[in-house]
């Protein structure tokens, strides 16, 4: 039986970094957006609870499918088992971090030559 992959994808959302898994990733087809199916929340014992990590399963509990703006994402990567989702706050960025350059394609109405 083939294993699912495992997806770690970190983007930028409101001013915080998110990093989360998942299993299943596509281009949606909504243009400049990636699509994140079927999140991966790490099943961990009663006595230790990560509150960044439950934040986000809170936050993700009942979403079939988010739809995550291409100039958002960090990075995707391929990973042999889940760890654990966190949010982390930007500190400072103003000097160290910069967005990716946006440029959006709007067509116009075609030229009568």
């Amino acid at each position: 039986m083939a294993v699912k992959p495992v997806y770690k994808v970190i983007f930028h959302n409101q001013g915080q970094v998110y990093e989360v898994f998942c299993s299943a990733i596509y281009q949606s087809e909504m243009y400049g957006f990636i699509e994140i199916e079927e999140f991966v929340f790490g099943e961990r014992s009663g006595l230790l609870i990560d509150p960044a990590e439950e934040k986000l399963k809170n936050e993700f509990a009942g979403v079939k499918r988010s739809y995550i703006p291409m100039h958002a994402i960090v990075r995707i990567d391929e990973v042999e088992k889940e760890g654990p989702a966190k949010i982390t706050e930007v500190k400072g960025g103003g000097d160290k971090i910069a967005q990716f350059p946006y440029n959006s394609f709007m067509p116009g109405p075609p030229s009568a030559e």
